[in-house]
């Protein structure tokens, strides 16, 4: 079993856009999150094939994708994409166990609520697996509200996720 790493300070974390510099330890982080879930597995080049060049990924699609890092280790992430004019897609995001319950992912998420607004969208919606509980009592907990909708993906993950929108908060 592997030995907890230290939470880090929240006063010590910088949130930057990604470059695709990152994409290996993005990969690494996501890849260490679905590994607390049984059958959770990083389906790279199928499902996953935008994290190699995630930056990029996200900038083609007219989005942005953004790292958080400690001590120079990326420790969250989060990235947003237009659907239409009136939604913007959440997706993405992640934040390593030893980083969570500190704010990071309000932080991550006050980001994609920004670009919603300058976007000028009316709506954040997001897909989640249905495996990953917690962050659905995050999404919750944020406005989030489930659809009703759900899909499967038919990955090496035999993933099948809900939908969650929230309308956006126009301050």
């Amino acid at each position: 079993m592997a030995t907890p790493r230290a939470a880090p300070p929240a006063e010590n974390l910088t949130i930057r856009e990604a470059s695709d510099a990152d994409a290996p330890a993005v990969i690494a982080l996501i890849a260490r999150c679905f590994s607390d879930y049984d059958g959770c597995v990083m389906d790279l080049p199928g499902l996953d094939a935008d994290l190699p060049q995630v930056a990029r990924h996200f900038r083609t699609r007219g989005g942005r994708f953004w790292v958080a890092e400690a001590a120079g280790v990326i420790v969250g992430c989060i990235g947003q994409v237009p659907i239409d004019a009136d939604r913007i897609e959440l997706k993405r995001l992640y934040v390593a166990p030893e980083a969570r319950r500190r704010g990071l992912a309000s932080r991550l998420l006050a980001l994609v609520e920004q670009a919603a607004r300058r976007h000028g969208a009316r709506w954040i919606e997001l897909w989640s697996d249905t495996r990953f509980v917690e962050a659905h009592a995050f999404y919750l907990a944020h406005g989030f509200v489930r659809t009703g909708a759900a899909r499967t993906l038919h990955d090496p993950s035999h993933t099948t996720e809900h939908a969650f929108r929230r309308k956006v908060d126009s301050r």
